[in-house]
């Protein structure tokens, strides 16, 4: 079965479900800020909570069939180095979302930075940012 290609908003979106399904949970936290990131951008923001909740169930099931890595893989091509570079930083932003990051996140930050079309040195500084933008100063 021929699955049709992602829409730039859909394709956005997925990465950063990607970034908040990739440990296995969803959590309220991580549900919150994915929901907030993307309702303020300018490919959402004409979108009704109808609209985005079929946006929702359609990505949803594309994970169910694809995994998290088949998601970004059906993303990434659909976007242009610069919306590939907010989608990592919106990524990197949502994993701190419940302020505990997993393995499974750090992975998935590792592995967009590598797929991303923008040189790899500048994907690590984002990823690097957004985690010192988060950072707590009184944790030791």
């Amino acid at each position: 079965m021929c699955v049709p290609a992602m829409t730039t908003p859909e394709a956005f979106a997925a990465i950063a479900l990607a970034a908040v399904a990739c440990d296995g949970k969803l959590g309220r936290d991580e549900a919150h800020a994915l929901r907030c990131q993307l309702e303020y951008r300018s490919l959402y923001n004409d979108s009704s909570e109808a609209a985005m909740g079929e946006l929702f169930d359609r990505l949803l099931q594309l994970l169910r069939e694809q995994g998290v890595q088949g998601l970004i893989s059906s993303a990434l091509p659909q976007l242009n180095q610069n919306q590939q570079q907010s989608a990592l930083a919106v990524a990197a932003h949502l994993v701190h979302a419940d302020r505990k990051i997993t393995a499974e996140e750090t992975d998935l930050l590792d592995q967009l930075t590598r797929q991303m079309t923008m040189p790899d040195n500048d994907a690590r500084m984002v990823v690097e940012a957004i985690a010192a933008l988060n950072r707590d100063m009184l944790d030791s």
